[in-house]
């Protein structure tokens, strides 16, 4: 029997959310040991540098090609197009950054540091930030009060926080569902606060001032071309676009990956393999989806295995889905669009929490008649 899931059916009702529990996933002894085994005997963690060099050679030229553009269109309404395209190849630049991070890219970990905080100045992000936040995450994803991309913002991910909203947020969040992709338009301005926010903030930061003179070199050289050209209309048009486009890419690459699955409760102890496994969720779709998610198309694999690089990700998922298989562990695949409906289901369940207990749905459509 195969125990590839093509759809995660919510456990969330209209009112109350469960959380899973350790009692909810059936303990896989030595799992993790056994799958890293076979993967590190097939070469799998071995690292792809001829790969990345033409990743960042493709992506070079594209923006070679993209400033050519915006050089000789000039004054015109067509270089929204060309702000369409940047902001495409900065999440191109991101996903870099994120494999760099993970130490997928180069042989030591210093230098894949290093070559992080550039790639992360480039797209206009603090590392520092992002690398604390993703660690977090990584350790334990989708753990209540563990997890950071599951902590209240504009969406709230879980019932708890959707009831406690109030005024805009709370009109937001009873159709977060719905919402959620529009509101991704505004997603790359809020990474470039996040950065900034937490770069003047009093807590220790590593690199402090290395990534404020790095992030301010990449805005003069964003922003002086752009309203240098451009009247100051248009060049802000260009800036929302790109902006617009950046952040829906991102949103839309990571959102797919747990959103809408398990949930753990705060105080379950799972093995590591489980933990990574169960919250996760693969798209389907070969080569085209690795290249347009950057590899987080595999993410059940990235999540066993970080530091592997996107190019051995596929194998990797033969060994991995076929253990689960065998050892009948849910292995989630689904569809780009269906992961899509998933989550917007997903939201608007979260939702539901932030309407009025006492206001009947059916009652409201006989006022509106």
């Amino acid at each position: 029997m195969s125990s590839v899931q093509t759809e995660v059916p919510s456990r969330l009702g209209p009112v109350r959310q469960t959380y899973a529990r350790k009692e909810d996933f059936p303990h896989v002894a030595r799992a993790f040991v056994e799958v890293s085994r076979v993967v590190r005997e097939m070469g799998l963690m071995q690292r792809t540098p001829r790969f990345y060099i033409l990743v960042a050679a493709a992506i070079a030229i594209a923006f070679g090609g993209a400033i050519t553009g915006f050089v000789l269109l000039g004054d015109s309404w067509f270089q929204l197009l060309i702000a369409g395209v940047f902001g495409i190849l900065f999440t191109q630049v991101a996903f870099l950054a994120h494999e760099a991070a993970h130490r997928q890219i180069l042989a030591s970990g210093p230098a894949n540091d290093k070559l992080a905080r550039v790639l992360a100045a480039v797209v206009g992000m603090s590392y520092s930030w992002w690398d604390s936040k993703h660690s977090r995450h990584h350790a334990n994803p989708n753990r209540v009060g563990k997890d950071p991309d599951i902590e209240v913002d504009t969406i709230s991910f879980l019932e708890e926080d959707a009831v406690q909203a109030r005024g805009l947020r709370r009109m937001i969040t009873r159709k977060q569902g719905w919402l959620f992709f529009p509101l991704l338009t505004l997603e790359g301005l809020n990474l470039h606060y996040l950065g900034f926010k937490h770069l003047a903030s009093r807590e220790p930061v590593k690199s402090r001032w290395t990534e404020i003179w790095m992030l301010a070199v990449r805005f003069a050289l964003v922003l002086t071309p752009i309203f240098l050209v451009l009247p100051l209309g248009k060049a802000a048009a260009f800036l929302g676009v790109m902006l617009a486009v950046f952040g829906v890419y991102m949103g839309a690459s990571f959102a797919p990956n747990h959103k809408g699955m398990a949930v753990i409760a705060p105080d379950a102890r799972l093995d590591f393999f489980s933990k990574q496994v169960y919250t996760s969720r693969n798209i389907r779709g070969g080569w085209w989806a690795t290249w347009l998610m950057g590899g987080l198309n595999y993410q059940v694999e990235h999540h066993l295995f970080p530091n592997m690089s996107r190019m051995h990700l596929a194998r990797a998922s033969e060994i991995v889905r076929e253990f689960c298989a065998t050892h009948d562990v849910p292995y989630t695949e689904t569809s780009l669009a269906r992961s899509y409906a998933i989550v917007i289901d997903y939201l608007n369940r979260v939702g539901l929490a932030a309407r009025d207990p006492f206001d009947c749905p059916m009652v409201g459509q006989y006022r509106r008649a």
